[in-house]
């Protein structure tokens, strides 16, 4: 997996992909994929990222995402 990440970034970089835009891409996607396993969710979503609850909500409003995709 860290070969991964590090070839990852490095294309990241190569591309000028900002750090901001990179975590903001980083942190959607990781919530889309929590709410799909857990159905949509939220609770559960939460519970398995280690976040509050309303954390993960202010997220989901944040990423405009509607909840579980």
């Amino acid at each position: 997996m860290k070969e991964k990440l590090e070839s990852l970034v490095a294309e990241m970089i190569e591309k000028r992909i900002l750090l901001d835009e990179a975590v903001g891409a980083f942190e959607k996607k990781f919530i889309q994929i929590a709410l799909g396993q857990t159905r949509g969710n939220q609770s559960k979503a939460a519970e398995v990222l280690g976040v509050h609850r309303n954390t993960l909500s202010r997220k989901i409003s944040i990423h405009k995402l509607n909840g579980h995709r």
